[in-house]
């Protein structure tokens, strides 16, 4: 085949062919586990939250915190990280996520790795301050026909350098 200068051109990320039928249908159930496991955790609904992991999943948080095994471990430790750094300040929080991959992984589970922003309002001033940014590696399962999270690793931005 012969290519003539006008059909010439190089290759960006644009000109990569749409995920298709089978593979769309798993990135799009992905992210709709992902806007409601969110939502849960907007709303600090953290024994939902923590019911989107396996029974045995493990959420490993930003260091300085501990990793945490298990539904009630991991419902336990983000109750315990809201009261730390808010007490009983009303505070809306949110969790935006972007940059969604999601990957077949060799033993059939998903590979999900997401970048995320939290932002925090407070009642009394309506800009919001940027919480931390960090990216997000999870191993999706299905349990019972649901998608859960087997573990989630977090690594916040300023410690990725």
């Amino acid at each position: 085949m012969t290519i003539h200068a006008t059909e010439a051109r190089t290759t960006t990320a644009l000109d990569t062919p749409p995920v298709a039928g089978l593979a769309a249908l798993r990135y799009a159930r992905v992210q709709q586990f992902y806007a409601h496991q969110t939502a849960l955790l907007d709303e600090l609904r953290v024994q939902e939250f923590a019911a989107t992991f396996t029974e045995d999943g493990v959420l490993v948080p930003a260091p300085p915190a501990r990793p945490a095994r298990g539904r009630a471990a991991i419902a336990t430790a983000l109750g315990a990280a809201h009261e730390r750094r808010f007490g009983t300040e009303p505070v809306r929080r949110r969790h935006w996520q972007d940059a969604l991959r999601v990957a077949e992984l060799p033993d059939g589970s998903l590979g999900a790795n997401y970048c995320t922003l939290v932002t925090v309002v407070r009642p009394w001033h309506p800009v919001p301050s940027l919480g931390p940014s960090a990216a997000v590696a999870d191993v999706l399962v299905l349990d019972d026909g649901e998608l859960r999270v087997r573990e989630r690793r977090i690594t916040p931005d300023h410690l990725s350098f």
